[in-house]
């Protein structure tokens, strides 16, 4: 089921004003660090997107609950990681292998999952986020596979609090890149999957991420004038216009007693309908591998 949209609560929370400047040389930052927004981009609307997007381990369990196989074909390659020199290459990619991380967790792939770890670590100390990234835990974990749960949980814990210091710090383009790292390539996996395993659920969850997409390229647009989100606009945008032919249809549902805050409310259940035909989905899945192969080496 879609979430409920706030598009109004985003058009007002989407203000308006600069941020004040900051001392390159103090800080140590890159110039890919100092992008501003022409909007400020508020807490709210950000952890909506964030909300909105499946966790890896949400996509790979859907994967895996189809009965689908494990395939390494499907992962990125990591053997490229030290050539990636900019805070904006090294966030975007360690949302990627964030995704590949959350998939090999699913399939309990111990072998790997210490390679990405390693890379993961890297690509986070080089963006300052590493003292949230427990290396050495997730690498003792990694090695026993009955700790599957624990290691799952402690991954999308690291990345919740690199995403939760970045925005705080006031690096919400680096948060941002991660987060679309991670929706990229949880398309991708979907994607390849339904290619050589088609399913009625693969398809419609596909088509559910028209309303996350939109969403993704309102920030996007925020940051659009460094070349690299322009170049990450161009991309989304490819997909973009193939999902505007995609209809969503939400049926209203019997409104649900809830208690929230010591108060007695009623929820509105709503149920999404995705309208999806084989071509369209066949356009999604080569565009998506071409983007994802792209942006890739952003």
């Amino acid at each position: 089921m879609i979430k409920k949209l706030i598009y109004i609560l985003l058009a007002m929370i989407l203000i308006a004003s600069c941020k004040p400047g900051r001392d390159k040389d103090s800080l140590d930052l890159d110039d890919s660090e100092l992008i501003q927004g022409d909007l400020e981009v508020s807490g709210e609307v950000m952890q909506d997107i964030i909300q909105s997007v499946a966790s890896p381990v949400e996509m790979a369990a859907l994967v895996k609950g189809l009965g689908v196989q494990f395939s390494s074909k499907y992962l990125a390659p990591t053997d490229h990681v030290d050539e990636l020199t900019t805070s904006l290459q090294k966030a975007y990619n360690l949302g990627i292998y964030g995704a590949d991380l959350g998939y090999l967790n699913m399939y309990n792939k111990t072998a790997n999952v210490l390679e990405y770890i390693s890379a993961i670590k890297t690509l986070a100390d080089g963006i300052r986020v590493g003292q949230f990234f427990d290396f050495t835990t997730l690498k003792r974990l990694a090695q026993n596979s009955q700790n599957l749960d624990s290691l799952m949980y402690l991954s999308v814990h690291s990345f919740n609090q690199m995403d939760q210091y970045l925005r705080d710090n006031n690096r919400s383009n680096l948060s941002a890149l991660m987060v679309i790292g991670v929706w990229v390539e949880g398309l991708y996996l979907a994607t390849q999957v339904a290619k050589e395993a088609p399913h009625p659920d693969l398809a419609e969850r596909i088509g559910e991420q028209k309303i996350i997409l939109e969403k993704l390229i309102l920030i996007v647009q925020n940051f659009a004038k460094n070349k690299h989100f322009k170049t990450l606009l161009n991309e989304l945008n490819k997909l973009n216009e193939l999902y505007s032919d995609i209809e969503i249809v939400i049926i209203p549902g019997e409104p649900e007693p809830k208690e929230e805050n010591g108060m007695h409310v009623f929820v509105q259940n709503e149920e999404s309908v995705v309208k999806i035909t084989d071509e369209q989905l066949a356009s999604i899945i080569s565009t998506t591998e071409e983007v994802r192969n792209k942006l890739i080496n952003l």
